[in-house]
């Protein structure tokens, strides 16, 4: 075999290879592509649940002001029931 035969033989290995190798890489950039996908519609449900919640947080805090703004009247209700119960007694 002459040195140009063996040259031509040794960068035909070469292409094969490199295909070979750009085969890869597609099928590595198609699951990276799908694994990125997958990466963005979960951070969009896990944005979906954090705005959910904070609605959710705000509801419960806008009752919590509404019972603490009772608390005052309660007691003012309660003290005066007490006060016809000693009337009534």
């Amino acid at each position: 075999m002459s040195n140009d035969d063996l040259t031509v033989k040794v960068l035909v290995e070469i292409r094969d290879e490199i295909r070979q190798t750009n085969r890869r890489l597609d099928g590595v950039d198609m699951r990276l592509d799908q694994q990125g996908q997958r990466i963005v519609e979960s951070e969009i449900r896990t944005a979906t649940a954090i705005t959910e919640l904070h609605g959710t947080m705000r509801d419960i805090h806008g009752l919590l002001v509404e019972q603490l703004d009772l608390r005052g009247r309660v007691e003012r209700c309660e003290r005066d029931i007490d006060e016809l119960k000693k009337r009534v007694n």
